[in-house]
């Protein structure tokens, strides 16, 4: 993954990206549960990051292996790191873009990738390569965002920062979502998949408080390329203009931020 379209620096955001990890858990919980891997199976997991959820699936399933990939080498260079310690031997990283699969034809015997697809530089290309690398009745299953309303961190962000900050260095919110309202599912038939079943799915950002949540944005970077692009002396408005946003979602359990995505499994 790379800056185009204003996403973040996946490279230098690598070691903080897992402050994000455990709120996007379910996802890959889901994902792993419509894969329905089974011993013996070599599995391909996509834009894996900093290892999600491969390194889940190598834990539960010894007997499967895995080879993830990620385009972003300091994601990889993380999630190497952690299959070391974690002694898992059947799990591999690579840094490979999805629209470049170096892998032999029908090779994989099923393939994941949580929320990639849509920050693919060229997703047909990236979903043909999939369909090239898997074997004959091979399933994909894909997490991708939805609506911008539907993933409202993203929405807050876009809300935020579109009167405060250039256009060119506006967060890549029609990137994000460029895949919701069936876009992935007709470039899935397009490319030669069939059987393709979606699901959507919601599930949520759970914090102690508002300050907690916000802690968490300013240290994971995830909006530094819209914070720097602020006039001085911008930052405690915009802290005030998400506090407003998050208000509604204050519950006595803490805040409780709702997200809805598509889950999407298709066969070759």
């Amino acid at each position: 993954m790379s800056r185009a379209d204003n996403q973040p620096d996946w490279d230098t955001l690598a070691e903080k990206f897992d402050l994000w990890a455990p709120h996007i858990a379910p996802v890959g919980e889901a994902l792993l549960a419509a894969l329905n891997a089974q011993p013996g199976d070599h599995i391909l997991d996509l834009a894996s990051g900093t290892g999600e959820p491969a390194l889940t699936l190598a834990k539960q399933q010894p007997r499967v292996t895995i080879t993830g990939t990620d385009a972003a080498a300091g994601m990889v260079q993380v999630a190497e790191r952690k299959a070391r310690e974690q002694s898992l031997d059947n799990l591999r990283f690579q840094t490979m873009a999805a629209e470049a699969l170096s892998f032999p034809d029908n090779h994989f015997d099923h393939l994941s990738c949580r929320f990639g697809v849509m920050l693919f530089a060229d997703p047909e290309a990236g979903l043909q390569q999939m369909l090239r690398v898997l074997k004959p009745g091979g399933r994909c299953a894909l997490a991708v965002w939805d609506t911008l309303k539907g993933m409202t961190g993203v929405y807050w962000t876009q809300q935020v920062f579109k009167d405060r900050i250039p256009e060119s260095e506006q967060p890549a919110v029609d990137k994000i979502v460029s895949m919701s309202d069936g876009v992935l599912e007709g470039l899935l038939e397009k490319v030669g998949f069939s059987a393709i079943e979606t699901q959507l799915n919601c599930f949520a950002y759970h914090f102690a408080d508002f300050e907690a949540y916000w802690q968490n944005s300013v240290d994971s970077a995830i909006m530094k390329q819209q914070l720097d692009a602020l006039p001085p002396g911008k930052l405690d408005e915009v802290k005030c203009a998400f506090a407003e946003l998050a208000q509604p979602y204050q519950t006595d359990a803490g805040l409780v931020i709702p997200h809805e995505y598509r889950l999407v499994v298709a066969i070759k």
